[in-house]
């Protein structure tokens, strides 16, 4: 009786917000301020990969930027499928079989690094080929936890408010994540994977004490238990180089000629552009001396070029993007679409967030991509395709 009641509360919630939000324009209509929002920041993406690669790219100035663009072509091509397809496409994938081949596909692209297929490049082995195209499947791996969690719990949302459920649920994104970390090392991308699953569940079940305090606390207490063997080893330097990252974070002068040059060079950058910045294409920390100052780095360049009032302007144009992604997912008429939604939205979150803090140093190096704005082909496409379908549950529902 307890649970009826819980039931029709939630519902009458859902409904009252969806009554506060006023629908802005008729049902079966894109979304168009998010899609504004994410247009601009695809496009001054493509303006500070340019400024940031042409002086690194060889006689072809223009060539990272070319290739940027395909990617993003390739994602407005999945945007149109996605939104304009007669059949609901994330619906289809969100089916009680189809989660399950997503998952798979992930995982089988993972494996396919294992093969001649992957592609070894700084010492990582990341990539495969898939004929002419060269694809990430850690990014795969990301979009697939969204749409399984998103199904799986939608299916029945009691299953994860035991503590076997939970955790039963919680293993299958830990696996993935695992998975990604074992066979590429990429650890960026098995924390967001983390992420996503954790906070999707945190919105999906009851046991929201025991999130709010476990998890933190084992967050702090596994830092703390870093931070104490790097500072007590008798040879730190012979360390891992991820231990030796947790070394530069905390102090990165000391390594300025080793692994802490990238850090030390990219605080310059945030620290020379004052308040407005030196302008569009002036930065010279970009000249060679950031490694890597497209990709990972590149929010570095925006506060050298733009400055503060430039930084701030990009992180109220994600800031929008992601106050878009919460009204259409509490707008949801379904489970399913509104956790698709908030899905999207905690991987688009997750790393802004996770990259501002590697390149201010506010927590150790690792390689997260600014989403829309940094150069990397297999990223922006994916994003793409999640824009697809939160644009594909907006036109389903009145937002």
């Amino acid at each position: 009786m307890a649970e009826a009641r819980t039931a029709e509360e939630r519902a009458a919630r859902r409904r009252a917000v969806r009554k506060r939000l006023k629908p802005q324009h008729k049902n079966n209509s894109i979304d168009i301020p998010l899609l504004i929002v994410m247009a601009g920041l695809m496009i001054f993406g493509l303006l500070m990969i340019f400024s940031t690669s042409a002086y690194n790219a060889g006689e072809d100035q223009a060539s990272f930027l070319r290739m940027q663009l395909v990617a993003e072509g390739l994602g407005v091509i999945a945007i149109l499928i996605i939104v304009l397809f007669p059949a609901s496409i994330p619906k289809w994938m969100g089916g009680k079989t189809m989660r399950w081949v997503i998952l798979a596909i992930a995982v089988g692209m993972l494996l396919l690094l294992k093969t001649p297929l992957g592609i070894t490049a700084k010492g990582a082995t990341r990539w495969i080929h898939l004929g002419p195209v060269r694809v990430q499947p850690a990014e795969i791996a990301k979009i697939a936890v969204i749409i399984f969690f998103a199904s799986f719990i939608s299916e029945k949302p009691e299953r994860v408010n035991t503590m076997k459920g939970y955790f039963g649920t919680l293993a299958i994104a830990g696996v993935l994540a695992i998975l990604v970390y074992g066979v590429s090392k990429n650890l960026s991308s098995a924390i967001i994977i983390g992420g996503i699953a954790v906070l999707m569940l945190f919105l999906a079940t009851k046991e929201w004490k025991f999130q709010t305090i476990g998890y933190p606390a084992l967050v702090f207490a596994a830092g703390y238990l870093l931070i104490q063997k790097v500072k007590n080893h008798p040879d730190p330097e012979s360390l891992s180089f991820r231990y030796q990252r947790i070394m530069i974070w905390l102090d990165p002068t000391k390594y300025v000629t080793g692994n802490g040059y990238q850090t030390l060079q990219a605080l310059y950058a945030i620290g020379s552009g004052g308040l407005t910045g030196k302008g569009i294409g002036k930065g010279i920390q970009k000249l060679g001396t950031i490694p890597e100052v497209h990709n990972d780095m590149i929010f570095s360049v925006i506060c050298e070029e733009l400055g503060l009032v430039g930084a701030v302007v990009v992180l109220i144009l994600f800031a929008i993007l992601l106050y878009r992604c919460l009204l259409i997912a509490f707008s949801s008429t379904d489970s399913y679409g509104m956790l698709l939604c908030m899905g999207v939205f905690l991987h688009i979150a997750i790393q802004v967030i996770l990259n501002i803090l590697v390149v201010t140093n506010s927590m150790p190096n690792t390689g997260v991509s600014l989403p829309f704005i940094s150069y990397g082909g297999s990223s922006v496409s994916f994003l793409m395709a999640e824009m697809g379908m939160v644009l594909r549950v907006a036109r389903e529902n009145e937002v």
